[in-house]
């Protein structure tokens, strides 16, 4: 007999396969509410969005339940658009901020953090710069094609009379710069399209670029001056590496104490790390 392959087996989705129920202490996790809250877990398939659900809402409901236990005063609180959390919210958040102790860096572990990682506050470098713009879009390929035309007869224009920059931004750029000559004024990392920006940290002060591409069309560039970033003293981040150290230690000492909870609580139908 011809022996024929079985059909490739897709998973089937979460929704589909006979999963034990999940319970915390005895309380059960409904389907419906791990149904709902995978959307906020978006996974590489079904399976792993439905576990990452599932083990978000046995954390949250061990959190309600010692909250509870202890009897933590929760008051509900606002944001800033009038937005006010919920019971449950409150009540976890209240349980975190006097159940897990945060210790807070003193100046010696902040001077530390910095001098460990300097490189991390430079000021950012500027460059000055010119550019002229044949506007064109890349969903009109004629168009576009035109416009590297035009470019590549302003660059050759320019590697003879460099000089000339000005006068032809005036004359042929489509930006509003063409009225000052190209001029864009100081540019930090992140003002111009990434394209634009490669395009300029490849070039020396003084020098002028080949056609750069970008999504408006092609430019010509220009760069006057570059200023390095310069390293920033400690007094003017040291609130920002406390801030940061803060909720560092802070997510670190949240998941040490949830583990603890999970260790002594009776988790069933799902597998968590230290549940016993």
């Amino acid at each position: 007999h011809e022996h024929r392959p079985a059909p490739a087996s897709t998973a089937p989705s979460p929704e589909r396969v006979a999963m034990p129920p999940v319970t915390v202490n005895g309380v059960a996790i409904s389907r419906k509410a791990i149904a709902g809250e995978v959307q906020n877990f978006p996974a590489r398939n079904p399976g792993e969005g439905w576990r990452a659900a599932t083990r978000a809402l046995v954390i949250r409901e061990l959190l309600l339940q010692e909250a509870r236990r202890l009897a933590i005063p929760a008051a509900q609180a606002t944001d800033a658009d009038g937005r006010r959390e919920t019971e449950e919210d409150a009540l976890v958040r209240a349980l975190l901020e006097r159940e897990v102790r945060v210790p807070e860096a003193d100046e010696v572990m902040l001077r530390r953090f910095y001098d460990n990682n300097r490189q991390r506050f430079m000021s950012a470098p500027l460059w000055e710069a010119d550019h002229v713009l044949v506007a064109a879009r890349r969903d009109d390929p004629a168009g576009f094609a035109a416009a590297r035309d035009k470019a590549a007869a302003l660059a050759a224009v320019l590697a003879d009379h460099p000089d000339r920059f000005a006068d032809l931004a005036r004359d042929h750029s489509a930006c509003p710069s063409g009225a000052l000559g190209g001029n864009l004024g100081q540019l930090s990392p992140g003002d111009t399209t990434p394209e634009f920006e490669a395009g300029l940290t490849r070039l020396s002060p003084g020098e002028i670029s080949g056609p750069v591409e970008t999504r408006y069309g092609i430019h010509l560039i220009r760069l006057r001056r570059r200023i390095e970033g310069r390293q920033l003293p400690f007094e003017a981040v040291k609130d920002r590496i406390a801030a940061y150290l803060d909720e560092h230690v802070r997510r670190q000492a949240s998941a040490q104490y949830i583990a603890m909870l999970v260790g002594r609580a009776d988790i069933r139908g799902i597998a968590l790390a230290g549940a016993s």
